[in-house]
């Protein structure tokens, strides 16, 4: 391939998005605590389920602000919203991005396929795309690396 692998460890997110989310997160939390905190005829409670509301609503975003994708020398960490998974090199068949698809899935030795929320074409479709070829490009090195343990899987 042309596409040269880069330096590891690295790590692939979707900053963009991450940063819309992160902000809006904050601004919810800062709007509904300032409501709380103005509004004159809520009681002590009422003003505290305002706040832990806004806290509620910032966590759930942070939440969805989470997805990323490690790679370093013993293989690759995907973190999705609620979940954490940790690949061997040898596990990862395949990094595929169609177009129309929501964000990279890994083909794995298992037969089973994972999804990768940490390359999402959302908002930045071209950085996507390189990171997708990246990641690609990594996996292709390490099983050329170690072309036994691929062929056994």
């Amino acid at each position: 391939m042309s596409d040269l692998p880069p330096a590891l460890p690295v790590t692939f997110r979707p900053g963009h998005t991450r940063v819309v989310l992160l902000s809006a997160g904050a601004a919810i939390f800062v709007v509904i605590a300032a409501v709380a905190v103005l509004l004159e005829q809520l009681t002590p409670g009422e003003r505290i389920s305002f706040v832990l509301t806004g806290a509620l609503l910032s966590g759930v975003l942070a939440l969805l602000a989470r997805p990323k994708v490690v790679a370093d020398d013993s293989g690759v960490t995907v973190v999705n919203i609620a979940s954490r998974r940790h690949l061997e090199w040898p596990q990862v068949l395949q990094v595929n991005l169609r177009p129309g698809d929501p964000w990279v899935f890994l083909n794995l030795s298992d037969g089973t396929s994972l999804p990768v929320l940490g390359i999402q074409p959302g908002i930045a479709r071209q950085r996507a795309i390189a990171d997708a070829r990246a990641l690609r490009a990594l996996v292709e090195s390490h099983a050329l690396a170690d072309p036994e343990q691929t062929r056994g899987a």
